[in-house]
């Protein structure tokens, strides 16, 4: 058996299914469920569609690489959103088609962790997407954690990593927008950590599924390529961004994204992809690319999250120290107690399920950035989650 097994966590909904085991929830009302990130609105019609018409296909092997086609929508689509250039993005070097995010972010460290160094290091934002750290552990590295808190407004504090954490980091997982927090990264921060990669020699993996989900149109989440590109990096040596139709298309099944950046490291990544099995089916392919080539339902589904966060914030405000996050669908509020009493006592109380925050980071300089906060993932229709404000503000008046 792979010794890395034995150092993985159990994962946060497993955790969750495991407290909430031991109770009953008050049945009398109906089950909302607010723990996961499992985008509820409804799939556009045309993407449907278009895999209804090339359902075909599936007679069909893929290949890794995907179609020219695909990838060239993934271009133009990289191009609109973050005013990159087509000269510096080549559809054979620069993108690769993954099935998801997920699996993309942990493959990556399958590829370029260096287990023959002295000790990898594999620097992760605390709390963070589980992936990020098994990734690590199961590449044969050591994961660090940053410590993403209020007093930093929740972005890695780059100034507090020891020199020789630097000199055996290999990779370095950022998320913008964050998960669970919504802080978005910005250029000074950027800046710094692309001179550190550069004098390390440390990849970048840029986690942007939730890109597309942010608050003020008029200031959109940048990526770490738009930032590259205006540092002179035009080439995104050793950064890579990874991106999803989950979140933004509303396809969380059809487990369709992309990775693109370093040409190096995309080819490194495309020749262990080829033994990984990992090629994007044929029908997929096709609703992806007409998904990438329309932003008109992106802006839609903004819109919808966009009232429902208003709306919550504004049941739970006295009671709860919310705000619409910079992006993402989460809210991420400190508690008067125990994230893992409160999450536990409301599903009793209100058959309401919310994500424990410690579940999601460790414990790491005798702080636990999760302790005494909840994710609670607005994802359900509009009306659901403001029934589940109007709960949990009941809930919390009773009890505290």
């Amino acid at each position: 058996m792979n010794p890395g097994l034995e150092n993985l966590h159990a994962y946060p909904f497993e955790k969750l299914k495991k407290l909430l085991s031991k109770c009953s929830a008050n049945t009398k009302k109906s089950a909302i469920t607010l723990a996961i990130g499992e985008p509820k609105h409804q799939t556009p019609s045309f993407i449907t569609k278009e895999l209804e018409l090339n359902i075909s296909n599936i007679s069909i092997y893929p290949t890794t690489r995907g179609s020219n086609e695909l990838r060239m929508a993934i271009i133009n689509w990289l191009c609109r959103r973050f005013n990159l250039s087509k000269k510096t993005l080549n559809e054979e070097k620069n993108i690769l088609p993954v099935n998801g995010t997920r699996e993309a972010l942990f493959s990556i460290a399958q590829t370029v962790v260096n287990k023959k160094t002295t000790k990898p290091i594999v620097i992760v934002p605390n709390p963070f997407y589980q992936i990020y750290e098994g990734a690590a552990l199961l590449a044969g590295a050591e994961p660090y954690y940053l410590n993403c808190i209020e007093e930093n407004n929740y972005i890695p504090d780059l100034s507090l990593v020891p020199k020789e954490i630097w000199r055996r980091c290999q990779l370095f997982y950022l998320c913008s927008p964050g998960n669970p927090s919504g802080a978005v990264i910005d250029f000074d921060f950027i800046k710094e950590l692309i001179e550190l990669s550069g004098k390390y020699n440390f990849i970048i993996a840029s986690d942007e599924c939730y890109s597309e989900i942010y608050h003020d149109e008029e200031q959109p989440p940048l990526s770490l390529l738009e930032y590259a590109k205006k540092l002179g990096n035009s080439e995104y040596k050793r950064c890579l961004i990874f991106h999803s139709l989950s979140k933004r298309s509303n396809v969380p099944g059809l487990r369709s994204g992309f990775v693109a950046g370093d040409s190096e490291i995309i080819e490194i990544f495309y020749r262990y992809r080829t033994y990984h099995g990992c090629a994007m089916p044929l029908h997929v392919q096709k609703a992806s690319i007409v998904a990438w080539n329309d932003d008109e339902h992106v802006k839609e589904n903004r819109d919808i999250y966009r009232e429902k966060f208003l709306k919550v914030c504004r049941k739970l405000e006295s009671v709860l120290p919310v705000m619409p996050p910079s992006g993402g669908f989460y809210l991420w509020p400190k508690l008067p107690c125990s994230d893992i009493d409160f999450a536990r006592e409301l599903y009793t109380s209100e058959n309401v399920k919310v994500l424990p925050g410690s579940y999601l980071s460790r414990n790491v300089d005798n702080i636990n950035p999760g302790d005494k906060r909840v994710r609670i993932a607005l994802v359900p229709e509009t009306d659901t989650c403001i029934e589940a404000a109007r709960r949990i503000k009941k809930f919390i008046e009773n009890t505290h």
